[in-house]
C-alpha cells in the first residue's frame, strides 16, 4: 500500500517512540529508578504533560535528558514533528450523574467513556503525563470492549456476567507509570459537580499507539474510511452531538464505509427528537453528555450502566451499523426504546412503568423517523379498552400484563395535545417535574402517579380527571405491581379525594372531547 508523507511521518514517529521506550530507563532499571528519570526531565516543560516545552530549551538542551523517551517527544517539539493530536490534548470535565439527577432528573444512564483519546495500550507498562488538574479526580479507563465467554459456555449463561469490564486507573498531576492489563483504547474519566467550572487537563500519552477516533460534528467521510484504514485496535470510537458509538472495525468496514457521517447523525436525530419530548430542546437543557453505544458478545440487545449494547455479529451490528436501517424497523425501535430507559425521569417511572414511560420516547422518535406507531399495528387501543376500560370489576392499567396496553392511556395525551394547540404538552410536564422532588419511592412511587395527574391538569389548562378515572388511575385498594420487582400499593379514597380536590379548585374547563378514543 503506498503511503502518503502524514502517514510516513507517523509510521517513522512511531519506530522513534518504539526505540525509545527500549532505550529508556524504564525497562532497563525499576520503576523508581524511571521515575525519578522522568520527573528530572519535567523541568524542560512548561508543566508535568510534557507536551510543550519551556521557551528557553534549545537543540543543545537534548543532551541533558535523563530519559530518551522524553528526549525524543522534545526533539520532536523542537523540530514540529511531533503530533499531538491524540497523543497530548487537553480534556473537559463533563456533569457528574450527581449534577445530572440535580438538574434534569436523570441518574446514571450517560457515557462513562466521554473523552475519547484515540490511544491504544498494548498490555504492559506506559508512561502517562498529566498537566494541571486544578485538585479534580482524573482516572483512565480501559474497557474490555471485545470481551468474549470462554470456550464453551453459552454466551447468555456467562459466569462473568453481560456487563462491560474494564481496569481503572487513577491519574495525578505529573509522571504516571501504568500497567496495563489488557490491550485496549483508552478514555480519560474526568467528571465534575460544577463541570462549568472545572479546568481543561491536558493527558499526554508518550507511549502506545494511535488509534484515532471519529468526531462526526469536525470530520467528513473521508476522514472516516482513513481512520478505519489505519485502526491498531480492534474497536473504533465515534461520536456526534449526542451520541458515541464503539463497535468493531471490522463491522464499520462492511456496512459503513464512506457513510460514518450518515450514521453518528442519524443516532443524533433519534436522540434530539428524545430530547425534544422531554423538554430539554425547548428549555435549553440538553446535556453536553453522550449515550453510549457498544458491542458486546452476551445478548442480542440490552441497556446496563455503561449504555446499550448490541451483540457482535453480521445480523445485529448490519442494524446499528448501517445508517439506512438504523432508523428504521425494529432497529430503530430497539434503540429507541433502550435509550428511553437511560432517560426516564423517576416521577414518571413509578413501579409498574418501567417497561412504559420510556416507550413514551420510543413511539415519539420512531413515528418521528417515519416509521409506523406500534400501538396502531398491534391495535393496542381496542385491546388497552377491553382490558381496562371495560373490564369488570374496574382495573387500574397498572394491573394488566401487555405494557403497550399500558402506555396507550400516555399516548393519547400526547396525540390529543398535539392535535389541538399544545404539541410541547410532554416537555412541559417534564420541565415541570425537574422543579419538585419525587413524590415517592419504593411501595410509595404510586404518589408520583397522583403527582403526574395534578402536573397533566396543570400543563393542559384542563380537567382531566374523568380520563384518567376512565383509564383506572384513581382504582382505590390493594394493588401489588411485579415491574423487576414486587410493589405493594395501598390506594386510598383520601389520595384520589386529595387529587379531584386539587383539580376542582383551579376551576378548568372539561376537554372538549373524550381523550380515551383518540387513536391513530
Amino acid at each position: 500500500m503506498k503511503l502518503t508523507m502524514t502517514q510516513l511521518d507517523q509510521t517513522m514517529q512511531g519506530m522513534m517512540l518504539a526505540i525509545s521506550l527500549l532505550l529508556c530507563p524504564l525497562l532497563a532499571r525499576g520503576a523508581a529508578n524511571d521515575a525519578e528519570a522522568l520527573k528530572a526531565d519535567l523541568k524542560f516543560f512548561t508543566d508535568g504533560s510534557c507536551s510543550q516545552l519551556q521557551p528557553s530549551v534549545k537543540q543543545q538542551d537534548l543532551a541533558g535528558f535523563k530519559c530518551e523517551l522524553l528526549k525524543t517527544v522534545a526533539a520532536g517539539l523542537l523540530g514540529a514533528t511531533y503530533d499531538k493530536t491524540y497523543r497530548a490534548a487537553s480534556y473537559q470535565a463533563y456533569p457528574s450523574p450527581r449534577e445530572l439527577e440535580r438538574t434534569l432528573k436523570l441518574g446514571d444512564g450517560f457515557s462513562r467513556y466521554e473523552n475519547i483519546t484515540g490511544i491504544y495500550l498494548e498490555a504492559g507498562e506506559h508512561v502517562v503525563l498529566v498537566g494541571n488538574t486544578g485538585d479534580r479526580k482524573l482516572s483512565l479507563l480501559l474497557p474490555d470492549w471485545m470481551r468474549k465467554p470462554a470456550a464453551g459456555i453459552k454466551p447468555e449463561q456467562d459466569p462473568n456476567g453481560w456487563g462491560l469490564h474494564k481496569q481503572e486507573i487513577t491519574l495525578k498531576e505529573g509522571v504516571n507509570l501504568l500497567q496495563v492489563a489488557k490491550p485496549g483504547n483508552a478514555y480519560v474519566s474526568y467528571f465534575d459537580d460544577h463541570a462549568e467550572q472545572a479546568p481543561r487537563v491536558t493527558v499526554h500519552f508518550p507511549t502506545g499507539k494511535v488509534n484515532g477516533f471519529f468526531d462526526a460534528t469536525k470530520q467528513t467521510n473521508e476522514d472516516w474510511n482513513r481512520l478505519l484504514d489505519q485502526a491498531v485496535g480492534p474497536i473504533m470510537d465515534a461520536r456526534g452531538k449526542h451520541i458515541q458509538v464503539a463497535y468493531p472495525v471490522e463491522w464499520f468496514n462492511v456496512f459503513t464505509r464512506g457513510k460514518g457521517v450518515e450514521l453518528i447523525n442519524n443516532y443524533d436525530t433519534m436522540l434530539n427528537h428524545h430530547y425534544g419530548l422531554m423538554g430539554l430542546v425547548k428549555y435549553k437543557k440538553v446535556p453536553m453528555n453522550r449515550l453510549l453505544a457498544r458491542v458486546n458478545f452476551n445478548y442480542y440487545m440490552f441497556r446496563d450502566g455503561d449504555g446499550v449494547a448490541y451483540f457482535g455479529n453480521k445480523d445485529t451490528m448490519r442494524m446499528v451499523a448501517d445508517p439506512a436501517v438504523v432508523i428504521v424497523g425494529d432497529p430503530c425501535w430497539g434503540f429507541c426504546h433502550e435509550v428511553g430507559h437511560a432517560l426516564q425521569m423517576h416521577q414518571m417511572t413509578w413501579g409498574g412503568m418501567t417497561e412504559v414511560s420510556n416507550n413514551i420516547f420510543s413511539l415519539y422518535t420512531v413515528g418521528r423517523m417515519g416509521n409506523e406507531s406500534r400501538l396502531k399495528a398491534q391495535q393496542n387501543y381496542a385491546s388497552a379498552r377491553r382490558t381496562i376500560i371495560d373490564a369488570k370489576p374496574k382495573k387500574s392499567f397498572l394491573e394488566v400484563p401487555d405494557v403497550f396496553d399500558r402506555l396507550v392511556p400516555f399516548w393519547q395525551l400526547h396525540l390529543y395535545f398535539s392535535r389541538n394547540g399544545k404539541p410541547d404538552f410532554y416537555a412541559d410536564v417534564m420541565e415541570e417535574m425537574r422543579h419538585r422532588p419525587d413524590a415517592g419511592t419504593g411501595d410509595d412511587s404510586i404518589k408520583n402517579q397522583f403527582e403526574f395527574v395534578r402536573i397533566s391538569c396543570d400543563v393542559a389548562k384542563l380537567d382531566l380527571t374523568e380520563f384518567f378515572d376512565q383509564w383506572g388511575f384513581f382504582r382505590v385498594g390493594q394493588l401489588t405491581v411485579d415491574d423487576y420487582a414486587k410493589y405493594h400499593y395501598t390506594i386510598t379514597q383520601q389520595m384520589v379525594d386529595d387529587v379531584k380536590s386539587y383539580v376542582a379548585r383551579k376551576q378548568y374547563p372539561k376537554p372538549a372531547a373524550d381523550l380515551t378514543l383518540v387513536g391513530e
